[in-house]
């Protein structure tokens, strides 16, 4: 039997984002941590580096999102995995912090190109009936990839942080380039159609069923669903992002576990975040995506908390469950929506010119969280506060109705 080529694309697109997140996103609060002790940089400093991804993400969006629209993201996509490789070598020779911006300049600069925006990009030209489900099978690595951290971790006491971060620029070369050449830009390139079924012919006595209404970046700027949706994955991410960075710093300092034992923690929430992918699979396409992701966002509200004013075991579970599943279930539904409401003719424009949006939660969640930590101490002023934000965030989706 035949395979669908969209369905290894997403496979392929789902490696990569292993990648993105075992070494960089969800390692990253095991680099925040190493680097503070050894260098004695600020917080603030750092969570600035944490940064840098979302925001080349946001400026170079349009011109990427033009690109892909015009030209496909193929190409992209493997330019991007060879800078991303190269930027963690780079990172593996730093003595400075300008130094360190400079190599995570490179390292975000490569997984822009090769990341979540082009590799969704690809995926949504070839699906339309199970577009829910193949991003949700698509963001399995993404969540599967925090269950490598303990390793990152691990190699990092092992073998040095230096060494953990040549190596993993080797391995995201070696690994990620043969899967960047799986990508082609439509279903017509490889003869297959949309979903690799048949078209549905009217039946007799019937018109030509309508497509869906293809918005333009413009039309779409013009639509308050664009601004809601925007704003509602904005404030999710100032959770995501936010625990990211300092979730292992502030269960290691302010709530007085491992480094191992943080990573376990991180760990945990991973498994969480693949059960929430597996439910988005089975419900995606079947249910109202706004009102799931509008639970979700309490979830994540919910969670933080928890994490804040952690007493023990059971509440830093309950924080890995709530934030781990939401962030699962509603991942995947960020880009479905869009594509559900606005079509795949300028999905790439549109998609780019909401990363300008969305990377406010992105800086704004580690920068705020920082920057608390280091004027009271700790973490939690900083963690309740984006938690308040994540809840009252809820709104932004359940208000997005599908323009007309």
């Amino acid at each position: 039997m035949k395979i669908f080529y969209g369905w290894r694309m997403v496979a392929a697109g789902s490696g990569i984002q292993f990648l993105q997140a075992g070494l960089l996103h969800q390692a990253f609060g095991a680099y925040f941590a190493v680097l503070i002790q050894e260098f004695g940089w600020s917080k603030t400093a750092l969570s600035g580096a944490a940064a840098l991804q979302p925001m080349e993400a946001a400026v170079l969006g349009p011109v990427l999102g033009w690109i892909i629209d015009r030209f496909g993201p193929q190409g992209m996509i493997r330019i991007g995995v060879v800078i991303f490789g190269l930027g963690f070598m780079l990172l593996s020779q730093i003595d400075t912090l300008l130094g360190f911006y400079g190599a995570f300049i490179v390292i975000a600069f490569g997984a822009s190109l090769c990341g979540f925006f082009p590799i969704n990009v690809a995926i949504i030209h070839w699906f339309e009936r199970y577009r829910a489900r193949a991003l949700s099978s698509l963001s399995l690595g993404l969540a599967i990839g925090g269950v490598f951290v303990p390793v990152v971790a691990w190699c990092m006491q092992t073998y040095g942080w230096r060494a953990t971060a040549f190596g993993s620029g080797v391995f995201a070369i070696l690994v990620g380039w043969p899967m960047a050449r799986v990508f082609r830009r439509r279903p017509e390139d490889m003869g297959e159609t949309i979903d690799g079924l048949p078209p549905v012919a009217p039946k007799a006595g019937e018109d030509e069923p309508e497509g869906q209404r293809e918005f333009t970046a413009r039309e779409a700027l013009r639509t308050s669903a664009f601004w809601l949706l925007g704003l509602g994955h904005a404030f999710a991410l100032l959770v995501v992002t936010s625990v990211n960075v300092h979730g292992i710093t502030h269960m290691k300092e302010g709530l007085g576990y491992t480094l191992a034992q943080a990573s376990l923690v991180i760990t945990l929430m991973t498994l969480a975040q693949v059960g929430g992918v597996l439910v988005g699979w089975a419900v995606g396409d079947r249910y109202e995506k706004r009102y799931v992701a509008a639970i979700c966002m309490l979830m994540h509200a919910a969670g933080l908390l928890m994490l804040t004013y952690a007493n023990g075991n059971a509440m830093l579970i309950a924080f890995a469950v709530l934030h781990g599943g939401a962030w699962g279930l509603r991942g995947p539904f960020m880009q479905a929506l869009r594509a559900d409401y606005f079509g795949r003719r300028s999905i790439g424009m549109i998609l780019g010119l909401s990363a300008l949006i969305i990377v406010i939660g992105q800086v704004g969640g580690p920068i705020v969280a920082g920057a608390f930590a280091d004027l009271t101490g700790d973490y939690r002023v900083g963690f309740t506060a984006l938690s308040v934000l994540a809840g009252l965030g809820s709104l932004f989706f359940v208000l997005a109705r599908k323009p007309k």
